[in-house]
């Protein structure tokens, strides 16, 4: 196989480079930064590319695997939009010929209401909480033949989002969260996640959508045990109730706003509606037509990643 990687000098891009150099691929890495650590992308020759400028010559590749975009549910929505939906048509439109893997996201399912074992024609909706799932809905809409893989919550060895929010979250020797704690929330290890896109990138089908996670979902509360015991924190998980929750994020995001802030607040409505009910995606579309085989969710080692 050869392909191409954008978004390689990303978490789920660079991680996906390394897996295909490992299966022996020939793998050209292209993202953002002017340069990486070449351990990142496994090697690969890497070359600096915005998908939102000038074309660098390009090889002839047998399949594209797009995980370059904007992952943040706060910022300008403009820049978001570009980058999810310009960018996603740049990218296609650079490899006319080659078989398009779209790394989407679980976000373009109805954020208003829990997701239930959603299967993945319960999604793109009409409305949406943010430019995020808007921006991502509209993606895949752009696309003509495409293979869609729709994740939820990546977690893993160079996580640069969900790890560090949940340590956000420690105050003292508690752990914030939202909810009752016995809701279930299905994860997406990036292990898992590359193992999708290289089988959706190989065959055997030319496109469709597919919900990737972990072998089964999780019960929060238990999740978020496992995971700082992990890491070695003194902490027990303390919940939220979502009609307190809610405001105070809604009152935060006011805030940052109003100060311009470029990061986001701790606590945003995204991930109170995110966290605080079901979460859950049915995977047997990929188990049956990708032949995608997932591990259980797991965090060891997560102290060092």
């Amino acid at each position: 196989m050869r392909i191409g990687v954008t978004g390689a000098s990303g978490f789920v891009g660079g991680a996906v480079c390394r897996g295909a150099v490992d299966e022996g691929w020939q793998v050209w890495a292209f993202g953002r930064r002017p340069r990486v650590d070449p351990e990142h992308v496994g090697g690969a020759p890497y070359t600096s590319w915005d998908l939102l400028g000038a074309r660098p010559p390009l090889p002839e590749v047998d399949a594209v695997i797009h995980c370059a975009g904007s992952a943040t549910d706060w910022g300008a929505s403009p820049a978001i939009w570009a980058a999810n939906v310009d960018g996603t048509r740049n990218a296609a439109a650079a490899f006319p010929q080659a078989r398009f893997v779209h790394v989407s996201t679980a976000s373009v399912y109805d954020p208003f209401k829990p997701t239930v074992m959603a299967t993945e024609d319960a999604a793109p909706i009409r409305r949406y909480a943010n430019a995020y799932g808007a921006s991502k809905a509209a993606a895949e809409r752009a696309l003509d033949t495409a293979v869609i893989l729709r994740p939820h919550a990546i977690y893993g060895r160079g996580d640069t989002t969900l790890l560090p929010r949940v340590l956000g979250a420690v105050r003292g020797r508690r752990l914030l969260a939202v909810g009752d704690g016995r809701q279930r929330i299905s994860l997406t290890s990036v292990g898992n996640l590359v193992q999708a896109c290289l089988r959706a990138a190989a065959g055997p089908v030319k496109y469709g959508v597919f919900n990737v996670t972990d072998a089964e979902p999780v019960v929060l509360d238990e999740a978020l045990r496992e995971l700082i015991a992990e890491l070695g924190i003194d902490a027990e998980p303390y919940y939220l109730p979502l009609a307190l929750a809610e405001p105070a994020a809604a009152m935060a995001e006011a805030v940052f706003r109003m100060l311009r802030r470029q990061r986001p607040p701790r606590l945003t409505r995204y991930a109170v509606g995110h966290l605080a009910v079901e979460r859950t995606l049915d995977i047997t579309a990929a188990r049956t037509r990708l032949g995608y085989r997932p591990s259980a969710t797991s965090f060891t080692g997560a102290a060092t990643w």
